[in-house]
C-alpha cells in the first residue's frame, strides 16, 4: 500500500495510472475505520482496478469543536485494517488540504435544508468542499459511500451532476453490529452498556415497517416515544421522507420510495440510521 501525504503527490500518481488505463475506485473516510468501511473498500476492489482511501477528519464539516475534537484518530490501527484492500492511502495534514481558508459555497436546494441539513448548519457544504476537492484531484472513476449517510449520499450525487463531473457514486449497504445498531465510528464512543441499548434503534425502526398502514404521524410518535422512553436516549428527529427528493411525506401510497430517517443522542454521542418503507 503506498501512502501519500502530499496533494501534488496523489495529483501525479493518479494522473500516471489513468494514463495507463486503469481504473481507478476512490473510498473518501474520516478514518476510526470498522468492518462498514472495510465493506467499500472490498466493493472498490471488486470493480477497479486500483483502490485509492483517504483519511481525513474534516474540520469544515463539524458543527462543534468538541465533536471535532472528540472525533477517534486511530491511524495505526487504520492502516492495518486495509493494507490488503488499498492500493493507495492518501493521509494529508488539514494544511495540506487547505493551505488557506476554504471558500467554497454549494447549494443543493432542498435537500440541505432538511434533517441533517437543518441539524447541523454548513455541514453538508463541508462535506462538498473535501469530496469535490478529492474527485477533482484523483479522477476516480467510481467512487463509494455507505447508505447509512443516505442524505449526503443524495448531495453528492448532485454535486456530481451539477458539476458535471465524470464520476459514478456507488451507494453500498449499511454494515450493522450483531445487535443491529448502525457501524459508526462514533459507537467506540459508547460505554459497553449503551452499546447494548444502542441496538434497540433499528429494532424499533424495523417493527415500525409493519405499521406501514398507519397514518404517517402516528408511526413517527410511536418510534419517538418508543426510543425516548429508554433513559440514555434522546431522540433529535424522525422523519419520513420520499427516498428521492427527501420531501416529507404525509401519504405513505403517493411516492414511489419512501425511508425513515432518525438521528439520536445516546449518552451524549450522536447517531443517525434510516429504514426503507418500500
Amino acid at each position: 500500500m503506498l501512502i501519500i501525504k502530499s496533494v501534488e503527490e496523489l495529483m501525479n500518481v493518479a494522473f500516471r495510472v489513468k494514463s495507463n488505463g486503469k481504473s481507478v475506485g476512490l473510498v473518501p473516510t474520516m478514518g476510526a475505520l470498522h468492518a462498514g468501511h472495510v465493506s467499500l473498500l472490498q466493493k472498490a476492489r471488486q470493480e477497479n482496478e486500483v483502490v485509492v482511501c483517504s483519511i481525513f477528519v474534516n474540520p469544515v464539516q463539524f458543527n462543534h469543536t468538541e465533536d471535532f475534537e472528540k472525533y477517534p484518530r486511530v491511524l495505526e490501527h487504520d492502516m492495518s485494517l486495509i493494507a490488503d484492500i488499498a492500493d493507495i492511502l492518501f493521509i494529508p495534514s488539514e494544511k495540506e488540504i487547505y493551505p488557506t481558508p476554504p471558500t467554497e459555497q454549494y447549494h443543493f436546494g432542498f435537500l440541505e435544508t432538511v434533517m441533517e441539513g437543518a441539524a447541523r448548519p454548513g455541514h453538508f457544504n463541508g462535506v462538498a468542499t473535501i469530496v469535490k476537492r478529492l474527485l477533482d484531484w484523483i479522477t476516480p472513476d467510481k467512487a463509494y459511500f455507505g447508505e447509512k449517510d443516505y442524505q449526503q449520499l443524495l448531495i453528492i450525487r448532485q454535486l456530481v451532476k451539477d458539476y458535471k463531473l465524470n464520476v459514478q457514486i456507488v451507494p453500498c449497504p449499511i454494515v450493522r453490529e450483531a445487535n443491529g445498531l448502525a457501524m459508526s465510528s462514533r459507537n467506540t464512543r459508547l460505554s459497553p452498556e449503551a452499546l447494548n441499548k444502542a441496538g434497540l434503534i433499528h429494532r424499533v425502526l424495523s417493527l415500525s415497517t409493519q405499521a406501514i398502514h398507519y397514518p404517517v404521524e402516528q408511526i413517527k410518535q410511536l418510534v419517538i416515544k418508543e426510543l425516548n422512553d429508554v433513559p440514555e436516549f434522546e431522540v433529535e428527529y424522525f422523519e419520513i421522507a420520499d427516498a428521492t427528493t427527501l420531501q416529507p411525506v404525509t401519504d405513505m401510497n403517493t411516492p414511489e420510495s419512501v425511508m425513515g430517517f432518525i438521528a439520536l443522542h445516546v449518552e451524549g454521542v450522536r447517531l443517525i440510521d434510516n429504514i426503507k418503507y418500500k
